[in-house]
């Protein structure tokens, strides 16, 4: 069977190969440029009194020196793609073996405030985000995020269809990938965008149609000095100064204008060769094409639009050469002519440029996800259903622990259950919370899930597992739990959610916290809400007597050859043995 992990070590074969191959063409190819440049300089050297012969010699030196050149430039942008994909299947093995905790762990997302993020580990060292990032620009990084974060229930189905189709595309997806990584962009997408909707253009219209007359009089004047008819060469260095002086005009604002296009340039190089991906590839799934049709112009592609303004950017830079400066503008106002076509391009495109660069993050975040459905062959897309059972999954796990080790198990939770979970420390009450909370995340994003089997009714996710203190807002513990559990039962009064509690009103004695846990969890029950709490105090197990929709389940711990052991397993029923005494006597702290 050809796995994940068999594909990413041929590739890296393959791919390495074809960079080495390319290397030695970029020597060989820089070895021909300096015998040109040698037997050139010499054959110039050798002719000099023959002016006509030296003056053949060097044209043809420049010709063949420009032909090496560009082939050296073009073999090397090869070889650094190829090595782009062979470091993109290295990084997938080491990601595949357990090295992934030096990646970006994605803190610029954390929020406690939100509904679940700072609660299951979704950002962080270790976390699901780090796992499964592949994104390479910051505009897809944020969308991918922003994904992960939406608790979006609507259109689950489009989301798989496209995620499946991108799993069946590693090729594309690296190439996509490895080419957005040979650009680095200095400014982003959100700045670029700002800029052109507020870009107020200073070229009058006569810039259309000028830079090309003054240019047909240059060769025009010219051409009659060089056939002596007319005498007096003066006028050239007239012409030029006259040039120069239509340029000088307008120059402040023209060196605004190149300062501005130089930080984007890179940026509109990338994305041009990214749309021309998107528009060549062939999509089925109904949410692939409607991005597809979204960047699709009624004249040109966008990809070509994209290129124009790229084109136009490079001749501006040009300006930077200070003889190719003077005499570009002073004998064909060359930058005259090419922020005029920048100016257009703004006025024609600006509206459109928001739309292109969202695809383009749309398929940088997605080809994450499509990597993950990839990677991870024996996970199973939830089964999309409406009906009374939330979650009903055969062998769910946590998608990050190793599968070697990983216990899983059954779950199986009805809309407006909810179920109140005991056990000993350590026995696996949190990392079950965390898994049942990453299974809805996972769903709702239109994810494979960790799970043999796996039926689920789309439902919002809500979390209180992590309450911290906060000395900025000068408030304790407490207050900041009552403060999230006021957040809960506010949103449960706007929409349905999936509640996942952590062991509540910790900040408080013991039987205040019975009773108020109690309390809370009838409240709960009562608004007809639908999740799972976590605790160590039986006395809530009481409640599963008074109302149906409760059920008490546990995760056990023995004692056997004074060793504590865990099976990991949820199983009906209440905990009876706890073991924090256990624990406190046999590391020595009593």
């Amino acid at each position: 069977m050809n796995t994940p992990l068999t594909y990413y070590k041929q590739h890296v074969k393959t791919y390495t190969s074809e960079a080495e191959k390319l290397y030695k063409r970029m020597t060989t190819l820089s070895m021909l440029r300096l015998l040109v440049f040698v037997l050139t300089s010499c054959g110039i050297y050798i002719m000099f009194q023959n002016w006509q012969m030296a003056l053949s010699i060097g044209v043809i030196g420049v010709v063949v020196f420009a032909y090496l050149l560009s082939k050296y430039t073009d073999v090397k942008a090869r070889r650094n793609f190829n090595k782009a994909l062979a470091d993109i299947n290295e990084e997938e093995i080491n990601i595949a073996s357990g090295d992934f905790h030096q990646r970006d762990q994605g803190l610029v997302f954390q929020d406690p405030n939100h509904f679940y993020s700072l609660d299951i580990d979704l950002f962080g060292r270790g976390s699901f985000f780090q796992f499964i990032n592949r994104t390479t620009i910051k505009e897809g990084t944020r969308t991918l995020a922003d994904l992960l974060k939406s608790n979006a229930i609507d259109d689950i189905v489009l989301r798989q269809e496209a995620i499946k189709e991108l799993s069946t595309k590693p090729k594309w997806r690296q190439q996509y990938s490895a080419t957005s990584s040979l650009v680095t962009v200095e400014t982003p997408a959100k700045v670029i965008i700002h800029w052109l909707h507020n870009y107020q253009g200073f070229l009058p219209k006569i810039m259309a149609w000028l830079p090309l007359a003054f240019t047909i009089a240059t060769i025009v004047i010219s051409g009659l000095t060089f056939f002596k008819v007319l005498e007096s060469e003066m006028l050239i260095g007239f012409w030029l100064l006259a040039g120069l002086g239509i340029t000088g005009g307008y120059l402040k604002k023209i060196n605004i204008l190149s300062a501005n296009t130089d930080k984007v340039k890179g940026t509109f190089r990338q994305y041009a060769s990214l749309l021309d991906r998107i528009e060549n590839e062939h999509f089925t799934s109904e949410l692939l094409q409607q991005k597809q049709q979204q960047i699709q112009s009624k004249d040109k592609k966008a990809s070509t639009v994209f290129k124009e303004l790229s084109r136009a950017l490079d001749a501006l830079d040009n300006r930077n050469n200070l003889i190719g400066a003077i005499f570009g503008n002073g004998l064909f106002l060359t930058d005259l002519k090419n922020s005029y076509r920048i100016e257009q391009w703004i006025k024609r495109h600006k509206d459109k440029v928001a739309d292109w660069f969202e695809v383009i993050s749309f398929f940088d975040a997605y080809n994450t996800l499509g990597g993950f459905a990839f990677n991870h062959p024996e996970f199973v897309f939830p089964e999309i259903v409406s009906n009374d059972t939330v979650i009903k999954s055969e062998q769910l796990g946590h998608p990050l622990l190793d599968k070697g080790k990983r216990v899983d198990s059954d779950l199986q939770i009805g809309h407006e259950q909810f179920f109140i979970v005991t056990g000993a420390n350590m026995a696996g009450k949190s990392t079950f919370l965390r898994t049942v909370s990453l299974h809805i995340v996972m769903a709702n994003v239109g994810l494979p899930v960790c799970a043999k089997a796996s039926t689920y009714s789309p439902v919002k996710l809500i979390t209180s597992m992590r309450t911290t203190d906060s000395l900025t807002d000068d408030s304790s513990y407490f207050f900041s739990e009552l403060t999230r559990l006021k957040y809960i039962v506010d949103a449960i009064q706007e929409a349905p959610y999936f509640i996942v509690l952590d062991e509540i009103l910790k900040g408080t004695n013991s039987t205040d916290k019975a009773i108020g846990s109690r309390k809370f969890v009838e409240k709960l029950v009562a608004s007809n809400a639908t999740g799972i709490i976590a605790t160590h105090d039986l006395s809530l197990c009481e409640i599963e007597k008074e109302l149906d929709d409760v059920k008490n389940y546990y995760f056990d711990a023995e004692i056997i050859d004074d060793e504590l052991h865990f099976d990991y397993r949820l199983k009906e029923g209440v905990c009876q043995n706890m073991n924090a005494s256990f624990l406190l006597k046999k590391m020595n702290i009593v």
